[in-house]
């Protein structure tokens, strides 16, 4: 068997492999975050994170497959070697750059719903007094 052929078996057991270990832990772990960011609703929290995942995957497995050929023939272990590193070692920098895009884009819609929260008073105002009616106000002096 042709030594390309074996770098390209490898190179996609191992990319797909990392890609679904990647996002089966952003998906456990993300979903307690993203409870936080949606305010606690738990359905919609499930909903985004499998949305998540399924973007995540189309993405990082197009990514892959598009990188799969090689311009250079294999010719011995060591070209296979060389191959398999620098293939292997762009996946994983694309798979961390989509995590990192995803923890940005997730934080600052949780900082707005942070911002949202603070704005909003505890309770809501009970009514209105007017001005010099309160029992703050000064007596008033008697001619």
């Amino acid at each position: 068997m042709d030594l390309t052929v074996v770098a390209y078996v490898i190179y996609l057991l191992i990319s797909v492999a990392l890609t679904i270990w990647v996002a089966r832990t952003l998906s456990r772990n993300g979903r307690v975050f993203l409870a936080d960011v949606l305010h606690g609703n738990e359905k919609l929290a499930d909903a985004v994170n499998h949305l998540l995942v399924v973007g995540f995957y189309l993405v990082n497995l197009g990514f892959v497959t598009l990188y799969l050929k090689n311009s250079d023939t294999v010719a011995d272990a060591r070209g296979l070697f060389d191959a398999l590193s620098v293939k292997v070692g762009v996946v994983l920098l694309v798979l961390g750059v989509m995590h990192l895009g995803n923890v940005y884009v997730l934080n600052r819609i949780r900082r707005r719903g942070l911002m949202d929260r603070e704005q909003t008073p505890p309770v809501p105002p009970q009514g209105w007094t007017a001005p010099g009616t309160g029992p703050w106000t000064a007596p008033t002096a008697k001619a």
